[in-house]
């Protein structure tokens, strides 16, 4: 048997320090917005390059506050327009539309799933505000282009990194760093995962960074003085103490996952197969999770019951497309064909730190085989 992801078997070298973690929380006495708190948000911040972190309760809240703050400072307005991946997960959409802004869809470039920059001049119209890109699947976008188009139109960009901790390009510039500001999950699943749910808003804005914690605490900087129409989304001491317990882990982490991906891509021969593109720089993707794709929705269904067969367990990111969603069934009136083609032909194979030479070897030999 070859898990799509263990997670107790990735916590479990790490037991006691954990535990050690939990206990000290407990014995503090203070469970909100305390020490731990303020110690994982300068770590993280600094791991990441940029200047200012504020915890929140998990990673929508992150989208949705980052965009909240950036229109309490008048930045953005309600109504205005902003580009966000078709074939993205849908907290990214709904983070938009919470708030009373409107997604416009952009389709996927096919070699890297992620946004097409090429696409931004067609998608870009006179309402069109700022850039919401998606580093998926822990793949680095390309964000040079993107950046450089925003500011040829004078549009914020923001970074939904909820599957990119610790992704970087070449030049050692990390995601969450490139616009106005980013979100972070960390959800037990992603590379650095708490374990219950946590978030981060990134920045290197203080004016952002400030309205984001007021806006986490209910519109408040003040005790019993409410600036803003706040809401509770705040990290909690013991996610925090946990987090900062596995971050000098995470590099390690994402070494192992960045050679697992290199081993698919190099061995898996199969010409059903379609592989993700390796990059032809040494940018840092983070492979929170690898896909393939096969040539049919029929191929894909087919491959993904012999691999159950074989005892490999494989998942779909993303079977249905945001606007494919009942939630947005008339919101859409675009057409997204490669959004919808790969969501019919993806398949997510097993990917973790602790993936064993012999279990990659055992999914590479049983697609081969297929």
């Amino acid at each position: 048997m070859v898990p799509f992801l263990d997670l107790k078997r990735i916590n479990e070298p790490y037991k006691d320090a954990l535990n050690k973690a939990a206990i000290s929380v407990v014995e503090s006495g203070w469970y909100i917005r305390g020490h731990y708190g303020e110690r994982f948000e300068q770590a993280f911040a600094e791991y990441c390059g940029a200047m200012y972190a504020v915890g929140v309760g998990n990673g929508l809240d992150a989208l949705t506050l980052m965009l909240r703050a950036s229109m309490e400072l008048g930045r953005l307005h309600e109504g205005d327009e902003i580009l966000v991946p078709a074939n993205t997960y849908i907290a990214t959409v709904l983070a938009v539309s919470a708030v009373g802004l409107k997604p416009v869809l952009v389709e996927p470039a096919e070699h890297s799933y992620n946004m097409d920059p090429k696409r931004l001049k067609d998608a870009c119209g006179a309402h069109t505000r700022a850039i919401l890109v998606v580093h998926l699947y822990g793949r680095l976008c390309a964000m040079d282009e993107i950046c450089e188009f925003a500011n040829s139109r004078d549009l914020l960009v923001f970074e939904d990194c909820a599957q990119a901790h610790g992704a970087r390009l070449c030049d050692g510039r990390g995601v969450g760093t490139f616009g106005s500001a980013a979100a972070f999950s960390f959800y037990p699943t992603k590379n650095l995962g708490a374990l219950g749910d946590a978030g981060m808003v990134l920045t290197n804005d203080a004016d952002v960074a400030k309205v984001v914690r007021a806006l986490g605490n209910y519109g408040s900087e003040q005790k019993y003085v409410n600036k803003f129409k706040g809401v509770n989304s705040r990290l909690d001491e013991m996610q925090a103490a946990l987090l900062l317990e596995k971050l000098p882990h995470l590099d390690e982490w994402n070494e192992r996952r960045r050679e697992i991906a290199a081993r698919y891509c190099n061995e898996i021969k199969n010409p059903k197969v379609l592989l993700p593109e390796l990059p032809s720089t040494p940018s840092e993707h983070v492979y929170h999770v690898f896909v393939i794709r096969l040539k049919s929705e029929e191929s894909r269904n087919e491959m993904q019951a012999y691999l159950k067969k074989r005892g490999i367990e494989t998942l779909i990111h993303y079977p249905i497309p945001p606007h494919l969603q009942e939630a947005y069934a008339h919101e859409f009136s675009g057409e997204y064909p490669i959004a919808e083609s790969m969501a019919k032909t993806i398949l997510s194979i097993p990917m973790s730190p602790v993936l064993t030479d012999d279990e990659v070897s055992e999914v590479i030999g049983a697609i081969n085989e297929f």
